[in-house]
């Protein structure tokens, strides 16, 4: 194992979890053989809709998805965080609690990664943080943007390369994600329609005990 313990997480606004997000941490974490990921839902997202359900009922879902499986972890910091859920926010604070020399690993999906641009002083996050990018097998970037020139000038080959420095590399992978997504969830929900095997069944039982997504008696 790497001398400095990583962080890695995967943010999102969870709503609700499902089974996609809670297999893809699980296989980057047996990938990676790091002792867990973090999953960091966020308080009030800013490159998105408001949520179908508030923070709390969020957090509490993602807490019951994770409760028997420690590789994963409910993180609340950003829900704890008086301030709006900028990932630079979050990033910075991170690197304020764990000091400079351990490694941070923050997860996204190759369609974020494609939006990074529009993220709130996206090319500082390099100095907090690696960046490790999910992407669909056979998945080709594009080689003329400045978003391809920030993937060139920092990437990296290999996990162990994410270990040698706390920051500044960005890996990408490949990984066939299971085909659900939380629109479809609250789709079917408010269409009352069994999402049962698409999340876990903890986090059903909340969303019908809470009325939530539009759930009636």
């Amino acid at each position: 194992m790497q001398p400095h313990q990583p962080y890695v997480f995967m943010g999102g606004t969870f709503d609700p979890v499902h089974n996609g997000h809670l297999r893809t941490a699980l296989e980057l974490q047996q990938w990676l053989d790091v002792p867990a990921i973090h999953l960091v839902p966020s308080r009030s997202p800013v490159h998105r809709g408001v949520p179908g359900c508030t923070a709390q009922q969020r957090l509490e879902m993602l807490q019951l998805a994770v409760a028997d499986e420690p590789a994963l972890v409910a993180d609340d910091r950003e829900i704890r965080s008086a301030q709006d859920s900028y990932t630079l926010y979050t990033l910075q604070g991170l690197r304020q609690e764990l000091g400079v020399t351990v490694p941070i690993c923050m997860i996204m999906g190759m369609d974020a990664y494609h939006t990074l641009p529009d993220w709130h002083e996206w090319q500082a996050f390099i100095q907090y943080c690696h960046l490790l990018v999910v992407a669909r097998p056979g998945y080709q970037p594009d080689a003329a943007s400045a978003l391809a020139d920030f993937s060139r000038k920092h990437r990296a080959e290999a996990p162990e390369q994410l270990w040698q420095a706390p920051a500044g590399r960005i890996l990408f992978h490949q990984l066939t994600p299971l085909g659900i997504s939380a629109t479809q969830v609250r789709t079917a929900i408010n269409s009352g329609v069994s999402p049962r095997y698409l999340l876990p069944d903890p986090v059903w039982h909340y969303i019908q005990s809470h009325h939530l997504y539009g759930l009636t008696n």
